[in-house]
């Protein structure tokens, strides 16, 4: 069935995806600000902000916003990345109306209560500190601080102990008032929709927004750096990031497929090589993300404190001669793949939603799943190979986490 776009007075975009032969429904805000976007000394914001509209909103405390979604066998999630927060609810396809109250509630009338706040804290820096003590978590942090030094995208999205305790209700609010403005915002459903109904709650719950957009998000560039975390666990996580691309950008694809054969997979050179044939590393794989301006692409290592620099050796050759020598038959099977995965990964009422959501966001439109389909199929050997010696011949950054890095023997 067709998505559809609509836009309310104020900029709010609303898309809908009806889809045939389910009894539930997928709804969501997508907010195309995050962590990038914080002030100066209060890294965490964003997640901060996501934590605690869940604390108490209009007129539910967190145990009512708990039990009334629970009550009709529903779920509410959010998540805060670098470059975009969501709050999103599933429900039977009879109660999405109550999702699109409470996500609306969620960030239109917060509480913000201080001595919640100051509860929220001791969470928060919890979970900063599991993710300290996960070395295949943690070291993507150290890779993102190495490869964008000095910059809110080198930023964890956790934040830190001191921007963590710099937080108070008058930053939260100042949040939601600067950053969640209607052109900034998509209000996506999918599933057993009745679009009409949608659109009337959609203009009661975020018509009277005053139009406008978030402030301009900071400009980031990539600059070779390292980051070593010399703390001892049992295996050296290794993590290298090479300059990517925006994702409008006409190498997008390509890079994304060199990502794909280098290290995407089982069958990819990297998992072959380092690990099959070499046994120098238990996990390895390749991956290419991109944001609006910039991207990274990269490769991770676990490997014995013994094997670690050997492991990290042959992959920076494998990445070489891949780009110069990947062939045909692999680029067939890099884009066999990725388009699987794309189609795949769509097959939810959720899947659904976040792209839609996200299509939107990156493109001002609804892109259709064929169009990606379409551009992975555009991509040839030598745009693949091209894309690839462009990634490596930017600079590099290194992240370690596990202990010192011996020389390769």
């Amino acid at each position: 069935m067709t998505a559809r776009l609509h836009r309310l007075a104020n900029g709010l975009t609303v898309a809908v995806e009806p889809m045939a032969g389910v009894e539930t429904a997928a709804v969501g805000l997508y907010a195309a600000v995050g962590a990038r976007s914080e002030p100066a000394g209060l890294a965490g914001l964003a997640h901060m902000v996501e934590h605690m509209v869940f604390k108490g909103a209009a007129g539910r405390d967190a145990r009512a916003i708990a039990e009334d979604i629970e009550d009709v066998g529903g779920s509410l999630n959010a998540w805060t990345a670098r470059d975009q927060t969501v709050f999103n609810a599933r429900l039977l396809a009879a109660d999405l109306p109550l999702g699109v109250e409470i996500i609306a509630d969620l960030i239109r009338a917060p509480h913000f209560d201080a001595d919640e706040l100051e509860r929220e804290k001791s969470v928060v820096l919890a979970e900063l500190g599991e993710a300290r003590d996960t070395p295949d978590d943690i070291i993507f942090d150290h890779l993102q601080k190495a490869a964008f030094p000095d910059q809110s995208l080198g930023l964890p999205v956790l934040g830190d102990e001191a921007s963590i305790a710099a937080i108070d209700t008058g930053a939260l609010r100042g949040w939601l008032t600067e950053q969640y403005r209607p052109d900034a915002l998509v209000l996506a459903a999918a599933g057993k929709i009745d679009e009409e109904a949608l659109l009337r709650q959609a203009e009661a719950r975020f018509g009277d927004m005053a139009p406008g957009a978030p402030p301009a998000i900071p400009a980031a560039a990539f600059a070779p750096g390292v980051h070593h975390d010399v703390r001892r666990f049992d295996q050296l996580h290794l993590a290298l990031a090479f300059p990517g691309v925006g994702y409008l950008d006409q190498d997008a694809y390509a890079l994304g497929l060199f990502a794909g054969v280098a290290g995407g997979g089982a069958s990819s050179r990297l998992f072959q090589e380092v690990r099959e044939q070499r046994g120098l590393a238990y996990s390895v794989y390749a991956w290419n993300h991109s944001y609006a301006d910039t991207g990274v692409f990269g490769v991770y290592l676990a490997a014995s404190r013994r094997d670690g620099a050997k492991a990290l050796a042959l992959a920076r050759e494998i990445l070489a001669r891949t780009a110069d020598e990947m062939t045909e038959a692999e680029l067939q099977r890099g884009k066999t793949q990725a388009k699987a995965g794309l189609l795949m990964g769509a097959e939810s009422v959720q899947a659904r939603c976040d792209n839609l959501a996200r299509g939107i966001q990156i493109h001002g439109r609804i892109a259709p799943l064929s169009e990606g389909v379409e551009r992975f199929d555009a991509v040839t050997l030598a745009q693949a190979r091209a894309a690839g010696a462009k990634a490596l011949g930017g600079g590099e950054a290194l992240a370690t986490v596990g202990g010192k890095l011996a020389k390769a023997a």
